[in-house]
């Protein structure tokens, strides 16, 4: 194993040190042991900086050993943005800094720091406005982009599995420290499903490093209790990021998200140590007292030789006595009480009512050489102090509980002048804080209180109180009104995310931003990846000295989710597409059709070998011109609607007329939404007075039903809506000989058989009855242009009737089609598809669609949206074009241009078979018109004219539908 700086037993909890793990950092390869992370493993080596920071680019190592600070952010591989302080290394893993240019010892940018007086801040927002904006943009737009960012992203990452797991429990505690353990216990032992969430690798929390608890077996028992109680499920390595509405709660447990939905909550989460601003306190070799203790108690680090403690409370001198035991020289405890706040080891010097008011780490600030000690007067260090040579700080600075969840549950924050303390208060009914989020903070009273929060969780669930919990004990005062004045050469940082320094802050309220949101985005304060852990206390005193107010109105900025940045592949999840199948799939498969997915859908293209695929589709499009062909349309949307006020139901949604519509016939459906934008297409066929028979568009028809089912909520109209998609299945029989293909397929004779003659089953009509056998709706539209009937029959029939067909129109030359000639014939035509041809704002008068827009109706959907955007006039209309050149390469999305200016894009195009030309529907300025002509953008670059035509290319007198 290593050597150098690692500490004997029983120093090291989670490390292993019979094995040896090689991992690179920075082009050097070291050793460290199994349960090492990058951090402990390199101060075990001596090397203590970690990457470099974002504005100024200085050195800078561990602050907290707990993933909470942009300090011990590295790139491992493909990876940016890794925490080196709870990253477990792993053999071969190879590890670099951020935020440098040149190498991260000898770093170009570090340069800046000494810029730093012409980077103020709100630098961009100066910059980039005003009269100067486009001088100062050219020299400096160039160098931020270059510097913009953490890490380094790349397109070879190896593919990770994610996957998201629903859960539910009676309650969920979020910490499993002392509190956390003793909630879970608490509420288990009153019978309720409890989840225990903790972000560490075990359970335990403080109990593993705090000295308090190190010589008791407090933690063993606890810990085993729990992991013995069959009502507890635990998750380490866990992260609770956020909380939303009824108490869901997203749970981040390596590549899988819980997505858990839970009666109770117990947010026991603890505290974040605060750090103490002084004239360069982001040296490394300054962290807090608590990430020396991980160190040492957790991964046997001895985290430096000579130590000075800053401190404002007993914790302090905890550490002090925990840096003694690990064999650190503690060359003074600095607190800074008048009267110490606790009990020093023998020998170790205290120097009373002072702080540190400057450290120094030599001429590349590589690491902290020594300190000076000032007394504090007021808010203010007194001129003068003493310097005292040390290789670590470590400071106890006081806490800011673990707010996050609770604001976002509706919470506020309360702060109190004596203490110098957040505190939380006005946690809604169904959560319950404890421990140190609490304001319990001893061991005692921590246990104490969370298992008093256990059993309120557990009460509340059966709507009763706890009734025998009294509030926590008080704990000793734990932070400091620290001095918070500028030094004169600066460098006191506020936030090491952002470099931000005291007068930075101040600078920001002085340009007018009093308000603490407006100070952050001014000066982007607890915008980075830390979120103000560290600087949210801080920043709400600084703004509150200068502007006069009190903490408490100052508060601290808006907490929202995530609480820690998550992995983009943790919320997209395994992508399980369902695709469902038709009834014809298999069919379809064996006559060689490709299948594509279609939304949710798999459909077949066209059939045959891609290799033929442009001649097939050609063949598919003559056949349905010339004979017959089937297409499988049982994707379509399906609705039922039924009831005494169902003409009318459909009235107030569509922006046709469809009371007047008779028995046994069919009309158009178009469907708008608030604002006067086109949704949804189909048809209905009226089956009796109070039943219409409503068809959608396939990837719509969810939306569409729930719309129906919502505005009738609303409406409260004597309607039944029914979503029948997975009820029926469809075929469309379409060419010239689809008549004399269905009527084969029936028995004249029966008497529930159609009779498909022309006088018989006219033009937008249908008929119910049966064809090969099989009960079938009939509706004769004719979107190929061409004769055509819609069948739809019993979704569990569908195959026997597409092989009834297919049997009866042998002789016929009967021929499935696919979606590809299905786009081309229905182009011809010129019928749009919407969502091709439309997009979320287009009207129906753009695309010619007025005469489907009621005049006589008082109201419809989206009525009153249409008209007021008719007075606007029209900023494109959508139009047909057309031209002999086989070989241009017009293609959808090409844009339209006027000049140099676009005016529009093309929507479809293909070459179109039957009319010999390639044809095509596009945007173009309103006043375009037949005979005009546009000018389009090819793929190939260059520009071509093309005439202006009527979009209905084939048939525009609508005769062969007619038939």
């Amino acid at each position: 194993m290593t050597s150098g700086n690692r500490l004997p037993e029983p120093f090291g909890t989670r490390i292993d040190r019979h094995g040896t793990v090689t991992f690179g950092f920075e082009g050097r390869t070291y050793c460290g042991v199994p349960g090492d992370t990058i951090a402990s493993a390199l101060m075990a080596n001596g090397r203590y900086v970690l990457s470099r920071s974002f504005k100024y680019h200085r050195p800078r190592g561990v602050l907290t050993m707990a993933a909470q600070d942009s300090n011990a952010l590295v790139q491992v591989g493909h990876e940016p943005n890794a925490f080196a302080d709870t990253r477990p290394i792993t053999d071969g893993m190879s590890v670099s800094g951020q935020n440098y240019v040149g190498s991260l010892d000898d770093d170009r940018y570090a340069i800046l720091g000494r810029l730093s007086r012409f980077l103020p801040v709100g630098f961009y927002y100066r910059t980039f406005w005003g009269p100067t904006k486009n001088t100062f943009v050219r020299f400096w737009e160039p160098m931020i982009r270059k510097a913009a960012g953490l890490g380094r992203i790349s397109l070879d990452t190896p593919h990770v599995r994610y996957d998201k797991v629903h859960r539910f429990c009676d309650v969920i505690v979020v910490g499993g420290g002392p509190a956390g353990l003793s909630a879970a216990l608490g509420a288990a032992n009153a019978g309720a499903e409890v989840m225990l969430v903790e972000e560490g690798p075990e359970l335990g929390g403080s109990l593993g490093y705090r000295r308090e608890a190190a010589d008791t077996g407090t933690a063993r028992s606890l810990i085993a209790d729990v992991c013995a109680h069959e009502n507890i499920a635990i998750h380490t390595d866990a992260t609770c990021n956020g909380w939303y509405g009824d108490n869901w709660l997203p749970v981040i447990q390596g590549a899988r998200l819980f997505k858990v939905r839970a009666k109770q909550v117990v947010v026991a989460a603890g505290r974040f140590e605060q750090p103490v601003v002084f004239r360069n306190n982001d040296l490394p070799g300054i962290m807090l007292g608590t990430a020396a203790q991980r160190l040492m108690r957790l991964y046997a680090v001895k985290p430096g030789k000579r130590a000075v403690v800053l401190t404002c409370n007993a914790e302090g001198y905890e550490v002090a006595a925990d840096l003694r035991d690990a064999g650190v020289d503690v060359a003074a405890i600095v607190d800074a009480n008048a009267r110490a706040s606790g009990e020093a080891p023998n020998g170790v010097r205290v120097v009373t009512g002072s702080g540190i008011s400057e450290a120094d780490g030599g001429a590349k600030n590589w690491h902290v050489g020594r300190v000076k000690v000032s007394a504090i007067d007021g808010q203010t260090y007194a001129p003068g102090g003493a310097w005292i040579d040390c290789d670590l700080v470590c400071v106890a600075g006081g806490y800011m509980p673990v707010y996050q969840l609770p604001l976002q549950a509706g919470a506020r924050l309360d702060y109190d002048d004596a203490t110098a303390a957040f505190r939380i208060r006005g946690v809604p009914a169904n959560m319950h804080l404890a421990g140190a989020a609490n304001g319990a903070t001893t061991l005692i009273d921590a246990m104490a209180d969370g298992a008093s929060a256990g059993r309120r969780a557990t009460a509340a669930l059966s709507g009763r109180a706890a009734g025998d919990d009294a509030p926590p004990a008080a704990s000793p005062p734990g932070n400091y009104d620290w001095p918070l004045t500028s030094h004169p050469d600066g460098k006191d940082f506020v936030d090491f995310d952002e470099d931000l320094q005291i007068r930075d802050i101040e600078n920001a309220i002085a340009e007018g931003y009093s308000e603490l949101e407006l100070v952050k985005r001014f000066s982007t304060v607890g915008m980075g990846p830390s979120q103000g852990r560290h600087a949210a206390l801080t920043t709400s005193r600084i703004v509150a000295r200068q502007t006069g107010r009190d903490v408490a109105t100052v508060g601290v900025t808006t907490a929202r989710p995530p609480f820690t940045a998550e992995n983009l592949g943790v919320l997209a999840g395994t992508q399980h597409t369902q695709y469902r199948r038709t009834p014809m799939h298999f069919r379809h498969v064996e006559a060689g059709a490709q299948m594509q997915p279609v939304g949710a859908w798999w459909r077949p293209s066209y059939y045959g070998a891609p290799a033929e695929r442009e001649r097939l589709i050609v063949e598919e499009v003559n056949a349905v011109r010339t004979g017959v062909g089937m297409l499988d349309v049982s994707t379509l949307g399906s609705l039922e609607v039924r009831g005494p006020e169902a003409a009318a139901f459909l009235n107030r949604l569509y922006t046709m007329t469809y009371d007047t519509l008779a028995v046994g016939r069919i009309r158009y459906l178009l469907l708008a939404n608030e604002m006067g934008s086109l949704i949804d297409d189909g048809v209905t066929y009226r089956m009796a007075d109070d039943h219409f028979y409503v068809t959608s568009t396939t990837g719509a028809v969810g939306a569409i039903y729930q719309l129906m089912l919502y505005m009738n909520a609303q409406w409260g109209m004597k309607v039944d809506v029914l979503n029948a998609t997975a009820v029926f299945a469809g075929i469309n029989v379409t060419g010239p000989m689809a008549r004399a293909l269905l009527e084969r397929a029936s028995d004249s004779r029966a008497s529930d058989d159609i009779d498909f003659g022309a006088e018989a089953f006219p033009y937008l009509h249908g008929r119910t009855g049966r064809v090969a056998g099989q009960p079938v709706r009939v509706m004769r539209i004719g979107f190929t242009g061409e004769l055509s009937y819609e069948v739809h029959v019993p979704y569990s029939r569908g195959e026997a009737l597409w092989d009834a067909l297919c049997a009866a129109g042998r002789d016929l030359g009967v021929r499935p089609y696919g979606l590809e000639a299905s786009r081309i014939l229905r182009l011809e035509k010129g019928h749009f598809i919407l969502g091709q041809d439309t997009d979320a704002m287009t009207t129906p008068d753009q695309i010619g669609m007025a005469w489907a827009v009621s005049k006589k109706k008082d109201d419809f959907l989206g009525k009153r949206s249409i008209e007021q955007r008719r007075k606007l006039g029209m900023d494109r209309k959508l139009v047909g074009f057309s031209t002999d050149d086989k070989t241009a390469a017009i293609a959808e999305s090409c844009l339209v241009l006027a000049g140099a200016t676009a005016t529009g894009f093309v929507t479809s195009t293909c070459w179109s078979p039957t009319v010999g030309k390639r044809i095509g529907l596009a945007y173009a300025p309103p006043g375009t018109d037949v005979g005009d002509s546009i000018s389009i953008r090819t793929r190939a670059g260059g520009t071509v004219s093309v005439p202006v035509v009527s979009p209905h290319f084939y048939d525009p007198e609508n005769r062969r539908q007619e038939l």
